[in-house]
């Protein structure tokens, strides 16, 4: 019996002191209750669900390091990975493991953990073996169903090969995903053409699952890219979740105003569109997408290849220096991982004059040695449009980050402050009051409406019969306490959580336990 907070059902409804009794991992009507319930006093605290991240990068940390540190402190209990078209199932002989594995590297902090996964249940059945202590659900993602079909070259899917994909993107479905996601600024995806993201736009619709794009470019190109997503949408009647929606440089600032018109223009015509975004100022991703996409074809081994030929090199170098320029300045750009740790916690400027060498070569050279493996943090970001962004009404609050322990293989260098901190950097009072949002609306952005976004739509609400996956904290202490410089570091505020009704965090503290399930769609006949 969990007594004396204030409880936010998770619907946007204002806070009410009332009790709450859970059973069996459920929550349950009070009436089932009597005197021998053991009591937990809440009293000054907000009991909400707990946190729901449904974009989230955690597919291989979770398996590395399963009691999830970073994400269950911060009071998530549910992730959903697969996001970005990042993944490592399905496989087939097309594409190599190693290969696979190469372009996926921003998911790989372990290089222990087996990845050798044929199609998605095998994937499933790795994260239940592991028994992670917060749920977890996925979407199947885009570059593995390339890879599976049509490789990884500069090439475009043939007809008898996007006919493959949509097949392996039903099996995945059939296994358990809860959606589709894609990538564009990947390899192989930058090379994908619109008859392929159509035709899995239409498997979405067809099976009423969420399609979620990282957008082919969120700097220059942010509205020729933002609208062949609301056309693919449009054409095939999915629905369409803009991933991480950004303006990136002062140069494209001006461009946001005309994004969210698209965006409100497109809903008010019917389309099921909406967008996330996590309250920083910087992204993180591998150092390689900097470069032009033609550089990528073959993956990691090609972009190697490429950047130690003296002729291709000498192209991507002149094409970094051309005008416009680039969107940001290699100040802004901090490297966050590296096989190298001497440059991690450095931005390329620094690494540049350390090294004697202009930035931009600064940059190549740690691409040529490293690879994908060179992960940065890069700003360039408006604050004024970030504020924009999260008070929108269609904006949902997820992390773009992964669960991770500090102690663990999974814990080294300098990841991004949104793994340990995104959402009570959101629910900071201090921060609500700048966007305008209550309290209660704020949560439901982080229970209700991502969770229903991605149908799961038992989770992100304190109901009877509902599962006990709750939070409490301080609405006065919440806070996020990591930074860029310093980002393992735990919030404040977090005081309890419950996964499936198992006390997990006590104090901010971990407990071990370990209750969280891996959440699917019931297996259907393909229509």
């Amino acid at each position: 019996m969990l007594t004396g907070a204030s409880v936010a059902d998770g619907l946007g409804n204002p806070l009410e002191i009332r009790d709450v009794a859970v059973a069996d991992g459920l929550v349950v009507p009070l009436e089932q209750a009597d005197d021998t319930w053991p009591r937990v006093d809440l009293s000054g605290l907000v009991l909400a669900p707990g946190f729901v991240d449904i974009h989230t990068h955690s597919d291989l940390t979770l398996l590395s390091s399963p009691l999830a540190h970073s994400a269950v402190r911060q009071g998530v209990t549910t992730q959903v990975v697969g996001n970005c078209g990042l993944g490592m199932s399905p496989q087939t002989e097309v594409t190599s493991h190693d290969d696979l594995r190469g372009v996926n590297s921003y998911l790989d902090h372990d290089p222990t953990v087996d990845t050798h996964w044929q199609r998605l249940a095998d994937e499933l059945r790795a994260w239940r073996e592991a028994r992670p202590s917060i749920n977890v659900a996925t979407l199947a993602a885009h570059i593995p169903l390339h890879a599976a079909t049509a490789g990884l070259a500069d090439q475009p899917a043939d007809a008898g090969q996007v006919e493959a994909m949509v097949g392996l993107a039903h099996q995945a479905i059939d296994d358990g995903a809860v959606g589709l996601s894609t990538g564009l600024v990947y390899s192989p995806l930058c090379f994908a053409l619109e008859d392929e993201l159509l035709a899995l736009g239409r498997v979405a619709a067809d099976r009423g699952v969420v399609f979620a794009w990282h957008i082919r470019d969120y700097i220059d190109d942010l509205l020729p890219s933002l609208e062949q997503a609301l056309r693919v949408a449009r054409l095939t009647g999915c629905r369409l979740q803009i991933s991480h929606l950004q303006v990136v440089g002062r140069r494209n600032w001006s461009s946001f105003d005309a994004a969210i018109a698209m965006i409100d223009e497109a809903r008010a015509a019917g389309l099921d569109v909406a967008f996330d975004m996590y309250p920083y100022l910087a992204g993180n991703s591998m150092l390689t997408q900097v470069l032009p996409s033609w550089v990528q074809s073959g993956g990691d081994v090609g972009v190697r290849r490429a950047l130690v030929r003296a002729d291709s090199r000498a192209r991507v170098r002149a094409e970094l220096l051309s005008e416009p320029g680039m969107a940001f300045g290699w100040d802004e750009v901090l490297i966050a991982s590296a096989p190298d740790p001497s440059v991690v916690g450095r931005t390329v400027d620094w690494i540049a004059t350390d090294r004697g060498r202009e930035p931009v070569d600064a940059a190549l050279d740690l691409i040529a040695e490293h690879g994908t493996e060179v992960l940065m943090t890069a700003f360039g970001r408006s604050a004024e449009v970030l504020r924009g962004t999260l008070a929108h009404p269609a904006c949902i609050v997820a992390s773009d980050g992964q669960a991770i322990d500090p102690d663990g293989p999974t814990g080294h260098q300098q990841p991004h402050p949104r793994s340990y901190g995104c959402f009570p950097h959101f629910l900071a009072a201090s921060f609500l009051d700048d966007l305008g949002l209550s309290l209660p609306e704020a949560i439901r952005r982080c229970t209700s409406a991502p969770s229903d976004r991605v149908g799961l739509v038992d989770r992100g609400r304190i109901a009877a019969g509902f599962p006990a996956d709750l939070v409490a904290f301080d609405p006065l202490l919440i806070a996020d306490r990591a930074s860029y410089t310093d980002p393992q570091v735990f919030p404040a505020g977090i005081e309890r959580v419950w996964v499936s009704g198992q006390e997990t965090v006590r104090g901010g503290e971990h407990l071990g336990t370990r209750a969280g399930a891996v959440l699917t769609r019931p297996a259907t006949d393909r229509p």
